[in-house]
């Protein structure tokens, strides 16, 4: 998801996943800096559960289709349905109150990364900025809302160097299994098999191919 150019004038790279959020700082074309940050897209579904008072499986369902990490940028006469707890009907709630509940915990993550930036005195020489990406980096306003946070450029990570299935592979949740497979198609090329033996790395990344093969 990283250009050449990024990683040699220094680049900040931040992966929201489902459970944690993984930070890299590279500069001068090498890794600098790494850090896991204890918040990401769980922590966003439960706050949709909480406040709607709906069902975690719900709330997931809602923070893909509807959510949005700023507010300003959601529409107060788009509304949506978000079912109830037990018997109780649903009910219809705007998509800016959605906003008010998610876009707090988005600015508490973004706040925490650009601390961890700080804190590892990278901050000054990361000027290519930061590319966001990860399953939970694909939501409405969230890179408008990191440029507000880390006041530096922001784009969204997509894998890079792929061909075929491209609309299907070139998604920010797919950037660490194509990163992986990308990763482990060069060291073959390279002769390094011993990485990708029948143990260890090799199972892994033998896991890994069959899993993209099996679902595209």
């Amino acid at each position: 998801v990283l250009t050449d150019d990024e990683k040699e004038l220094g680049i900040c790279l931040v992966d929201i996943g489902g459970g944690t959020t993984d930070v890299a700082v590279f500069t001068d074309g090498a890794i600098k800096h790494t850090a896991v940050i204890p918040i990401a897209g769980d922590q966003v579904t439960n706050d949709i559960a909480v406040a709607m008072r709906t069902p975690t499986q719900y709330a997931e369902e809602i923070k893909i289709k509807y959510a949005c990490a700023l507010r300003q940028l959601a529409n107060p006469d788009d509304t949506i349905e978000v079912p109830s707890v037990g018997d109780r009907d649903p009910r219809r709630l705007s998509r800016q109150t959605l906003a008010e509940v998610v876009e707090p915990r988005y600015e508490e993550l973004l706040t925490l990364v650009h601390a961890e930036l700080r804190r590892s005195g990278f901050e000054d020489l990361v000027a290519a900025g930061v590319v966001l990406t990860g399953g939970s980096s694909k939501m409405e306003g969230v890179v408008d809302l990191a440029e507000e946070v880390f006041h530096m450029p922001v784009r969204l990570g997509l894998p890079q160097h792929i061909t075929g299935l491209v609309d299907v592979v070139r998604n920010p949740i797919h950037a660490t299994g194509v990163g992986l497979l990308l990763f482990g198609h060069k060291n073959q090329q390279m002769g390094e098999a011993t990485l990708f033996n029948e143990s260890g790395m090799g199972s892994a990344f033998k896991r890994m191919r069959n899993w993209f093969q099996g679902s595209f």
